[in-house]
Formats: C-alpha cells, structure tokens, sequence
C-alpha cells in the first residue's frame, strides 16, 4: 500500500532520519537533488512544496522566472543506503509556484500525464513497462579533450587486452575474449560480489530483483533485471537503479557506466523495454494471434514501428547511441517485429502464461529520460491502437543476413542523434494528444540536443587522424 506524508513522518521518526533529499529529474534524465535538516521537514512540505531555483537547471527557467517548486511524492520515500546519516530520499514532481500546476518541462509530471491520457481514452487503467538497463563496470576511466588533443583510456582488469598486464597482485588469466562475456562464473566473471551487493540495496529501497548477470561485453557489462511496474514508478525505480550502481560501483573503488558504446569492437549497452496495458485486472496484450498477442497488441507495436524514428530523438538521445545501433552487435537496428529475432526492434517474449504476455521494445538505450521514453513509447503505442495501424507481417528469419532484395524491404531506426530529431521535429502530433508533452517541452528538448550536437561535430576525433592525417 503507497505511503502517505504521515506515514512517512513516522519513517522520519522510526528511522531517527536526520536529512530529507529531494530528488527531482532534470530533460536530460539527469537526477538533481536538494537536502533539507529534518527539523524544517513537516507536513507542509507535501502541501506547499520546496522552493528552488530552476534557472540553473538546463533546457528549464530563464534568469528571469527562475522560481519553481519541488513536490514529494509520499509514496517514493526510501532510506538511503549509501549515506553516513540516515537520510530519507523523497522523489519530486515540479510545480509552477504562480499557477500552482505542473512544470511542462518537468519529465515526471510529463510521465504522469501520460499515465492519465491512457486512462482518459478508455482503452486501459495501467500501463506496466519493465526496462532491462546495461551497463558496464570498469576499474578507472581517464579521457580529456583539448587543444592540444584528446584520448580515452579505459582500465578493466577483466578485459582481454589485460592479458599482458604485469599487475601487483599478479594476473589472474582467466578473462572471456572479445564479445564473449554472456554468463561466465568466477574467476572469469568478477563483479558478481558487486552485483549482489547493488541488488541488495536495491532491495532495501523498494526495487524489486529478480535476476542479475555478467552480459556479453568481455570488459565487465553487466544487467541487473528487475520486476515491472506502472509507468511513472517504473521511471522512479530507473532513477534509483542508476543511483544505485554508481554509488555501488564507487563502494568497491570502481566506476560504473550506462553508456551505450564505450568500448570500440564490442557489445554496446541497451534497454530492452518490456511493455504492456491492462484494464480491469486484465492484460489487454493477450490473445489469439501472433505468439499469443491481441489485436490491441499488434496495433501497439504497429504504432512503435511507425514512430519509431521520431521515438530515437527520446529513446536513444544522444550522439554516442548510434555507435551501438549498427549491424553485427545484437543491435535491433531493424523496424520489424519477431517473436525470436533479437535484431527486430520489437521481440515477443516466450511466456508460460497470457497474463505475462508482452512486448519488448529492444530499440531504446539507458542514457534515455526513462520518464519521457516510458511515457513517448506509450503515446506512440496508444496512437497504433487509436488508428488500428497494424505493423505488417513479423519476420522470424535472420535478419542480419537477409537477401539483399528482402533486407532492402525493411525500414531501419535512425542512423545518427541529427536525423533522430529531425524526424521527432516532423513527427510529434502523437506526442501532443491530451497535453501529454507540451509543444514547448518538445522545442526546449530538441534544442538542448542541438547544443550537443553541435559540441560533437565541432570536436576534432582521433579517427579522422587515422582516415586524414596524410591524406
């Protein structure tokens, strides 16, 4: 049962907590936080909320309007397992202190208003979504970008190129060779005392585990899967996920990444999104058709695949995400739907029940706003339903090695950040529908994104030194 603001002054006080933190989500998906002593933490917080200053937060407020508020949100109270003191992290909604509504820009408030348009339309109560976030654990990361040139150095005692290292301790010797790390044990396998330790943090702030593993990337990538929930607390748990790991990785004198492609020549990191609708205690993706699935379910993922290049500019939202959707690294780079092809954007899962029946959307990466993709890949999918877009037949061969003929029949994601937000500018009406996302927000976004596009193109990469230098 969700906590209320009394039961949460009860957690202040069984707890003998000494700070509260706030913790809000910037566009980027960035979370911010601000700490308040417990002797100016009351009730009042829930009604009148925590003034801020928003004109430091980017892509938000200018200079000039720069007062917002910060609303907690009662039912997100969690001890926080990484502190000194106890302190109690509290996640916020945004609000506009002059009208007392809900900041268009702020993701979470977006989340939730995507929650209440599905319900508006009738078609379902509760949207579950159930992300599967990579990433990966090195021991040390150094680059630097100057005048005088850049670099990255990536140190991983795991890797294969470690092989040749004369360490102190001595090389251990057994490592998984390049794209070869899927489920080794120990020796070979060396974060599964981390991962342990991540998941029972985890555990002690609300999120629930149920499987963790070393994935395919050799140099310490890694997933841990945790149980689906409602959209908006789906997101909340993201947001505590990526806190976790980090300050869980930081623990053990590592560091921890969600990147999608830090390492040049192996598996990238993605974000299978599990996804599905259900009214009435009922799961509206289960039926008589393909692998199981309703005709709602289809329409849903008809509406996926032909938004799917505008959805990237969200899902995959930044110039290092197109490094890993390229063909031959398990990359669903292809706008079809299977139920076994792992390359499709849009997989069926095997399950031995209708109530668990599914749709994986393999596309989207974990540097993504989890609250603006969950809510994006909801509006796209209701808009297949709405307009009965059916998304073709499936293919279930392999589709990396397709005839040319048939491969040049299947439309693929975006190749690049630039053409991502070019077609979400084309295409976002879906976006639009009930207020969801503000056409502000969407113009706020995609010039933030330009900005970073604009720093990537600017900068000088040590590849073209390889390509040009003599040339």
């Amino acid at each position: 049962m969700a906590m209320t603001p009394d039961d949460v002054l009860k957690l202040v006080k069984d707890k003998e907590v000494k700070f509260v933190d706030f913790r809000f989500t910037d566009t980027r998906g960035k979370e911010q936080h601000v700490t308040v002593p417990v002797k100016y933490f009351n009730k009042e917080k829930f009604e009148l909320g925590h003034a801020f200053d928003g004109s430091s937060i980017a892509g938000w407020k200018g200079i000039q309007a720069s007062d917002m508020l910060l609303m907690p949100d009662a039912s997100s109270a969690r001890m926080d397992p990484f502190t000194d003191e106890p302190v109690l992290n509290i996640s916020c909604d945004v609000y506009e202190p002059m009208d007392g509504k809900p900041y268009d820009r702020c993701p979470r408030s977006i989340a939730k208003k995507a929650e209440a348009y599905l319900k508006s339309t009738g078609l379902g109560d509760v949207a579950y979504f159930g992300p599967e976030p990579e990433f990966f654990i090195f021991d040390g990361v150094t680059w630097d970008v100057g005048m005088s040139g850049c670099f990255v150095k990536i140190k991983s005692e795991e890797a294969p190129w470690s092989s040749g290292i004369d360490y102190e301790s001595g090389n251990m010797g057994h490592r998984a060779p390049v794209k070869g790390g899927y489920f080794p044990v120990a020796p070979t396998d060396t974060l599964g005392d981390i991962r342990n330790a991540m998941v029972l943090a985890l555990e002690q702030q609300g999120v629930e585990c149920e499987v963790h593993h070393h994935e395919v990337g050799a140099m310490g990538q890694n997933e841990i899967g945790t149980r689906f929930a409602p959209l908006v607390q789906r997101a909340d748990w993201m947001q505590i996920l990526k806190y976790t790991v980090w300050n869980t990785a930081a623990s053990y004198g590592k560091t921890a990444t969600f990147m999608p492609k830090p390492v040049v020549g192996d598996n990238g990191s993605g974000m299978h999104v599990h996804q599905s609708i259900w009214k009435g205690g009922k799961n509206l993706f289960a039926g008589n058709g393909y692998s199981g699935l309703s005709d709602l379910a289809l329409h849903y993922i008809g509406g996926i695949i032909k938004h799917a290049k505008a959805l990237n500019a969200i899902t995959n939202p930044g110039t290092n995400s197109y490094k890993r959707l390229v063909p031959g690294f398990e990359a669903p780079i292809n706008l079809a739907y299977s139920a076994r092809n792992r390359s499709a954007a849009c997989r069926i899962p095997y399950v031995s029940s209708p109530s668990g029946r599914r749709v994986e959307v393999r596309f989207p990466d974990p540097t993504a706003n989890a609250y603006l993709a969950f809510a994006a890949m909801l509006m796209a999918g209701l808009d297949g339903v709405q307009n009965k877009i059916h998304p073709g037949d499936p293919i279930d061969k392999d589709m990396y090695h397709l005839p040319p003929e048939e491969a040049a029949k299947v439309p693929h994601v975006c190749a690049s950040l630039e053409e991502a937000l070019g077609k979400l500018r084309e295409n976002h009406a879906f976006l639009t529908r009930g207020g969801v996302f503000s056409e502000d927000f969407l113009e706020s976004y995609i010039e933030l994104k330009e900005q970073e596009l604009t720093r990537f193109r600017m900068t000088t990469h040590p590849v073209e030194f390889d390509m040009y230098y003599s040339a």
